[in-house]
């Protein structure tokens, strides 16, 4: 092989006292030959898995395709950067040695947070699973992940660069108490979401109110310091999460059913009618389609009011959407005083009567009696 080189016309080739320069442009175009042939690859890996419905070969292709780009191009120039710097400088050759070393961590660290990040889009779409995950937990283990990646990413490169990581620990310990003492209200919030996240008293796009606080909406983040709610008016609400293990939460959206509890007053007249129009009302809840009929139902006269006498309907609809409960709770409401109306009764009204002695004159009635009775001669 020694010999067939030294018969080539080395000496007419342009830098032949340099050869390293044709080795480093060789690597360039073998590192732009393997970013090719690395996209085309993909791009058929990708077509592939978009035909499917699994989770983790659409998650792999989509997450590998910027590293292994990056990855492809920075060893090349890399390993270019080797050559020319063993011409040049000693010392700077192993510099790029660890740099590749380090490179090589952050591209797998980069590579494993887009893939938890495809991977938590994915689980809750129901195109890619029958019965997605609740999207609240997909965030907390998301999140979880991606810090647990960070964290041994950030270690393993200190380690590889010389620096003690059992040292950087016991800073960390000892730092962490003053930090800890430092930033109360921050940790707080933290584990107070922590709390959020495990006890799951609601999800994104749940409806929540607090009886205690002035907070009403629909919730859009669940974060590690902030909860972001957005109320009916279109307003955002930055709720700290430390807040939520002090208050009481109501969450309406997980309601079964939503409850219509009315009263209805007719006249003192129609008293008779009582009993015939809570029969009539009795049945036709019990025939209305859109009624839960395995909840409880109650139509009974109620009480005595000082203008009418009131029957009331409890019962509980099918459905717990805010805008189809009121066309049901609509449809009630109308059959009833269809109801009473068929009955010849009338919804009563705040009345008051005034009872007048019999006899009694108006003092205008009076005086004007006396014009009329006194002569045209003494009439003023």
């Amino acid at each position: 092989m020694e010999e067939l080189i030294e018969l080539l016309p080395v000496d007419s080739v342009p830098f032949a006292d340099n050869l390293w320069v044709y080795q480093v442009f060789s690597v360039i175009f073998i590192s732009l030959v393997l970013a090719y042939v690395g996209k085309i690859v993909l791009d058929r890996l990708e077509k592939k898995a978009h035909s499917t419905n699994n989770v983790w070969d659409d998650a792999l292709v989509t997450a590998a395709r910027k590293p292994l780009w990056v990855l492809i191009w920075s060893m090349g120039l890399l390993w270019a950067a080797q050559i020319t710097a063993v011409q040049m400088d000693d010392g700077l050759a192993s510099v790029l040695d660890k740099g590749q070393s380090v490179l090589l961590i952050i591209l797998l660290a980069w590579f494993l947070l887009r893939l938890s990040g495809e991977v938590e889009v994915r689980i809750v779409d129901r195109r890619y699973r029958k019965k997605p995950v609740d999207l609240t937990t997909a965030n907390a283990i998301g999140k979880l992940l991606r810090i647990s990646v960070i964290i041994t990413a950030g270690l393993v490169v200190l380690q590889n660069m010389g620096y003690s990581v059992s040292g950087v620990l016991a800073f960390g310990g000892v730092g962490g108490i003053a930090v800890g003492f430092a930033a109360r209200d921050l940790l707080a919030n933290f584990f107070g979401g922590l709390m959020v996240f495990l006890d799951r008293p609601f999800a994104v796009g749940d409806w929540v109110r607090s009886p205690e606080k002035d907070i009403e909406g629909t919730v859009e983040h669940i974060g590690w310091r902030l909860t972001r709610i957005r109320t009916f008016d279109q307003r955002p609400i930055y709720v700290p999460n430390a807040v939520f293990a002090n208050i009481v939460i109501q969450n309406p959206s997980r309601m079964h059913h939503r409850r219509i509890f009315e009263h209805i007053g007719i006249r003192y007249d129609d008293i008779q009618q009582m009993e015939p129009i809570v029969k009539a009302v009795r049945t036709m809840i019990d025939e209305h389609e859109d009624i839960a009929q395995d909840q409880t139902k109650m139509i009974y006269f109620d009480r005595c009011a000082p203008s009418s006498v009131d029957f009331f309907i409890y019962a509980f609809t099918k459905t717990k959407v805010w805008s189809e409960f009121h066309r049901v709770k609509e449809d009630v409401l109308l059959k009833v005083l269809k109801i009473v109306d068929d009955h010849d009764a009338q919804v009563a009204f705040p009345t008051s009567t005034l009872h007048v002695p019999q006899g009694l004159r108006l003092r205008g009635d009076e005086s004007g009696g006396e014009e009329s009775d006194a002569p045209e001669g003494q009439r003023a």
